[in-house]
């Protein structure tokens, strides 16, 4: 009997953005750009994923469940365009994602800190970060 293969975190990390991007989020992976030319939208995302975790199936050592949390940091020119960023995630996260072999848990919304602006950019910006456990299984 052939071992099935570990989970792969970066085809749950494309879901999470396929799902944002879907709700018609402009999402970063790991940050924003940093050429000196990029102006930042007035609203978008960002996210950081973990790199997962394989976690047995049984005793017998099968490493084939996953489970991650992933930070998406919603980022606004004011308090509100960056609580309605929130609010597009939680619109995308409140589903399954779609991975392919794998049968996706709808992501847990594990919360984060309150919302705080950034001096240390020009012009300041808001962000809220938020965390979602992303867990699935084979299919």
């Amino acid at each position: 009997m052939v071992s099935p293969s570990p989970p792969d975190v970066l085809a749950h990390v494309d879901a999470v953005q396929a799902a944002l991007e879907g709700v018609g989020l402009t999402v970063y992976l790991g940050g924003t750009p940093t050429s000196s030319s990029w102006s930042p939208p007035d609203k978008f995302a960002v996210l950081y994923p973990d790199p997962g975790m394989a976690v047995r199936e049984s005793l017998a050592d099968e490493r084939t469940h996953f489970d991650s949390t992933m930070q998406i940091t919603c980022v606004g020119g004011d308090p509100e365009r960056t609580l309605w960023v929130a609010g597009r995630v939680r619109r995308a996260m409140s589903q399954p994602l779609t991975v392919e072999g794998r049968q996706c848990w709808p992501p847990e919304d594990l919360g984060g800190p309150p919302l705080a602006r950034d001096d240390d950019v020009t012009p300041p910006l808001w962000f809220l970060p938020v965390q979602y456990r992303i867990c699935s299984t084979p299919a």
